[in-house]
């Protein structure tokens, strides 16, 4: 069975930086997906944030874009998220998953944007 283990989050003041890691472990090499982050605000449903196809290639939600940088380690079996310049409306849960089809959810990690 795929497992994704999230990590990395935080409490971080406006304008802070955190690196978010998710590996897979079970029958997955993320290197022949699309991977993807997403999160899920208070309150609010869960959206996608960041991809990475196979090819490399990487796509951004217009919220986060430039601010934010999706990456991978096909040796570590590991989905990465840079997040500079952070902001108040970056608080939520991140999670990752393939983008074609969801495997089970891993439980997230908190990252919490605020002064």
């Amino acid at each position: 069975q795929v497992r994704f283990t999230e990590s990395g989050g935080g409490l971080v003041q406006p304008g802070g930086s955190l690196r978010l890691s998710c590996a897979a472990s079970g029958n997955i090499n993320i290197s022949n997906y699309i991977m993807a982050w997403y999160r899920q605000p208070p309150g609010k449903q869960r959206e996608l944030v960041a991809r990475i196809f196979s090819g490399g290639g990487t796509w951004y939600a217009l919220s986060i874009k430039g601010r934010f940088t999706i990456s991978r380690d096909g040796a570590k079996n590991t989905v990465y998220l840079q997040m500079n310049d952070l902001e108040s409306e970056d608080t939520a849960v991140y999670f990752c998953n393939r983008f074609d089809r969801f495997e089970p959810w891993g439980q997230g990690t908190q990252v919490t944007v605020s002064s």
